[in-house]
């Protein structure tokens, strides 16, 4: 039965996924050197994303693959601002059947922040999740072992996803990703943490991205110190996510 790699890529009208084809080429290159992995465009949002972000819509994934005829053992969701490595292992077989992530080493300023206003707004302060292990929305393996965590999660959207658009405006520091962390907790989900290699972000942070004015040479060191690429929190300048989504591409796969 096939792994699948499902990527949402949806057009919201401003503009944001133009890029996205560039990820979807890559997993799908990548995915043809196994017998078992496929690869699953999805690019119908459920219900207007005015409505309900892509975000939180993602937690269906179950769902649309049944719905769908698609049978499936393992499934990875993952971010379309991502570029896979051609060379990156089967990480499938590192999950032990268990809800797997990467941790989000990302701004802490960012994480302490957004884990402090969401906790504080939806769950009364309790229990707070730890910065260690919280872990990044961009990249999580399921299967249906997890569709009672899935559907705990949909519910819980489903009833306050008005109130989560609201906050988010307000908080300004994600949508589902502290929720999930939260709720993954809550439900207490058995979470398998993969190395970072497999969801390598904030590169600009981490110095990996050369800006105008950088030090270091302009070269993508990036590819030596991971499998999985993300390209979010690049803050606005003339290469931004559109510019290194491409450079990258072309030279793991060379020219459309």
């Amino acid at each position: 039965m096939a792994n699948i790699v499902f990527i949402p890529n949806i057009n919201a009208g401003d503009g944001r996924n133009t890029p996205y084809h560039y990820s979807v080429w890559s997993w799908s290159k990548w995915a043809e050197k196994f017998d078992n992995i496929k690869v699953v465009e999805w690019t119908n949002p459920m219900i207007p994303v005015t409505q309900m972000k892509v975000t939180l819509q993602r937690y269906w994934v179950h769902d649309i693959l049944q719905s769908s005829n698609i049978e499936y053992d393992q499934v990875l969701v993952v971010d379309a601002d991502t570029i896979v490595h051609p060379d990156c292992p089967n990480f499938f077989n590192e999950t032990n059947n268990k809800f797997s992530v990467v941790v989000n080493n990302g701004c802490y300023e960012w994480t302490t922040r957004s884990i402090n206003e969401w906790g504080d707004s939806l769950f009364k302060g309790k229990d707070r999740v730890i910065p260690w292990k919280y872990f990044n929305g961009g990249f999580q393996i399921t299967s249906k072992d997890q569709i009672p965590f899935y559907n705990y999660v949909k519910d819980y959207y489903t009833k306050n996803h008005k109130t989560i658009y609201e906050l988010s405006a307000k908080i300004k520091a994600g949508t589902d990703q502290t929720i999930i962390n939260y709720l993954a907790k809550e439900f207490g989900e058995d979470i398998n943490y993969l190395p970072e290699c497999y969801n390598l972000q904030d590169l600009c942070r981490k110095s990996l991205l050369h800006i105008e004015g950088a030090w270091f040479p302009d070269e993508l060191i990036f590819l030596q110190a991971g499998w999985v690429y993300h390209f979010n929190a690049i803050p606005k300048n003339p290469r931004h996510v559109e510019y290194w989504m491409e450079r990258t591409y072309k030279e793991l796969y060379g020219k459309l």
